[in-house]
């Protein structure tokens, strides 16, 4: 592909992502009930399909740009020195973000019909700016991530457009079921959930466009290595302080690791069948 063509590509792989959060709503709004054994085994497979391909393909195509451009040596302290980064920035989104305005925090269908959780989450979601703020922020990183490796990879850039969209299936709910409870309006929840998906692809554009001016033919390559090392060190950190606590939170411990195996299967037999 051309560069345009790549960029096109991948910002619409970002688009789908984000916009799975509306998959989410539209199941708060017509599901009875949460099917927790689906969801957990869901989440447990983005999170094998992530970290898998965190580790496999993505750490070591970083490793290997960082020490064509510093040797080997440095190249490869350069390379992990990223992707602790990556996760300490993350850490540091979700450190300073409330819980009360936290997307992750888990909901589930079943609580549209809680008299006194609505009471509670009325309180605390009145502004409703601040939770698209809070949005904003948490998702800027996931965008980034599915962006840049989209456009340095096609192949698997669409694992990890999927396995974001899956994260952001019950994120949709957790988005959905507050601001409802807040406006007690179920058409308004799901637009502001649905458009709160914006924020990914938004946030992968504006990343973009503030990282290229400092990007040139002679830089390029540790550019590359540096960022899809950062984006390794988010995928990760996602998948073990977001994925995997809320896939056994919403089934058994069992499920989600039979989730994750067999997301690091699919991934393994993708990658096999693609190179």
């Amino acid at each position: 592909m051309e560069l345009g063509n790549n960029i096109l590509y991948a910002f619409l792989l970002t688009l789908f992502a984000g916009l799975s959060t509306g998959i989410g709503s539209l199941i708060a709004f017509t599901a009875k009930r949460t099917n927790t054994k689906l969801l957990s085994i869901s989440l447990g497979f983005s999170a094998g399909v992530m970290i898998y391909v965190s580790f496999i393909e993505i750490f070591p195509s970083a490793k290997e740009s960082l020490e064509s451009a510093f040797g080997e040596k440095i190249g490869t302290w350069y390379t992990v020195a990223a992707f602790f980064g990556g996760m300490l920035l993350i850490a540091l989104i979700d450190k300073f973000i409330p819980s009360f305005e936290n997307p992750h925090e888990m909901q589930k269908v079943e609580n549209m019909n809680d008299e006194q959780q609505a009471q509670n989450f009325r309180k605390l979601y009145r502004m409703g700016i601040l939770t698209a703020l809070a949005l904003a922020i948490h998702n800027f990183p996931e965008g980034l991530a599915t962006f840049v490796a989209a456009l340095n990879d096609p192949s698997v850039g669409v694992a990890i457009a999927i396995a974001i969209a899956i994260h952001n299936i019950p994120e949709g709910i957790a988005v959905s079921v507050p601001i409802y409870y807040a406006t007690g309006s179920r058409k308004k929840a799901f637009w502001l959930s649905f458009l709160s998906g914006l924020s990914e692809p938004v946030g992968a554009i504006v990343g973009f466009l503030l990282l290229m001016p400092f990007v040139s033919e002679a830089n390029l390559e540790v550019f590359n290595g540096v960022v899809l090392s950062a984006v390794g060190g988010i995928m990760v950190f996602i998948s073990l302080d977001e994925l995997l606590p809320s896939a056994e939170e919403y089934g058994e411990h069992h499920l989600s690791i039979y989730g994750l195996v067999a997301g690091m299967a699919v991934m393994a037999l993708s990658l096999l069948v693609l190179t």
